[in-house]
């Protein structure tokens, strides 16, 4: 599908690998964009991205994506002011690090990780994700059936595309249960949706990033980042988030590519 002339959402816009997914579609001539993200800074982007352009190609949305309302609302503007969103990067994530039981050695007693913690990530990266790509596919289907059209035919060609953001956490990595849990968990969502979602012409993916350079991969702190995340990374340092922008972008243009791609750099969990 080209990118040209869409219209598209990505949420966790603000910074790693939203912010470069934004950059990218821009460069591909979207026609708009809605960049949403909990923090202002994604206002930013969306001013310094039409700036670039020289008109009104970004719009941001400051809000929770975990609220349905706000979800909604963003879908809806973009929709009576641009048309149906054909494109859905629902990136925004959080990470709620800690070992699944730690042992108190003075004490002999074990510590569970807090289940506020793992419902909360399941909000943010499994729920909140799937729901997105779902708001976009109920927004597709209703223009379909608004124009008489009933299954999509391919020679109309690709009416929409999902990109799932995982993580090369979800093979399993240590301190991750919550947020290995719900990358596993987009897998699912996503074969099951573009099943379901095919009917009208769109498709979903998944896209495996390794530990690229963001945020919430510099939050682990260098000495995790040297000892523990760069000796089993096959080119020996952080994936620049322009990588996964680019792989995003391949995503949305290859319709032979489906299921799951891995951005990893060649990342393994090493052996305990």
């Amino acid at each position: 599908m080209d990118i040209e002339g869409k219209v598209g959402v990505i949420t966790g816009a603000a910074s790693g690998i939203g912010r470069a997914a934004a950059i990218e579609l821009q460069k591909q001539k979207i026609k708009v964009l809605a960049l949403v993200d909990l923090s202002d800074a994604v206002l930013e982007l969306a001013y310094e991205i039409n700036k670039l352009r020289g008109k009104t190609v970004a719009i941001g949305f400051q809000g929770d994506t975990t609220d349905p309302e706000f979800r909604k609302r963003v879908f809806e503007t973009m929709r009576t002011q641009h048309g149906p969103v054909n494109i859905c990067v629902p990136a925004a994530g959080i990470t709620r690090d800690a070992l699944a039981v730690r042992l108190n050695k003075e004490k002999g007693t074990a510590n569970i990780y807090p289940i506020e913690n793992f419902r909360q990530v399941v909000e943010v990266n499994l729920i909140a994700p799937t729901y997105w790509a779902m708001e976009m596919v109920a927004q597709l289907a209703e223009s379909r059936f608004s124009k008489g059209l009933k299954k999509w035919d391919p020679m109309e060609g690709t009416q929409g595309v999902v990109i799932f953001i995982g993580s090369v956490s979800s093979q399993g990595n240590k301190g991750q249960i919550a947020y290995a849990s719900t990358k596993v968990g987009l897998e699912g969502a996503a074969s099951t949706l573009t099943k379901e979602a095919i009917f009208y012409g769109i498709r979903c993916a998944v896209l495996h990033p390794g530990f690229t350079d963001t945020p919430m991969v510099r939050a682990l702190g260098e000495d995790y980042i040297n000892n523990e995340i760069l000796p089993a990374t096959q080119i020996k340092r952080l994936i620049r988030p322009e990588e996964i922008a680019d792989a995003i972008s391949f995503l949305i243009r290859n319709s032979a590519v489906s299921g799951q791609l891995w951005a990893d750099a060649g990342w393994h969990p090493m052996p305990n």
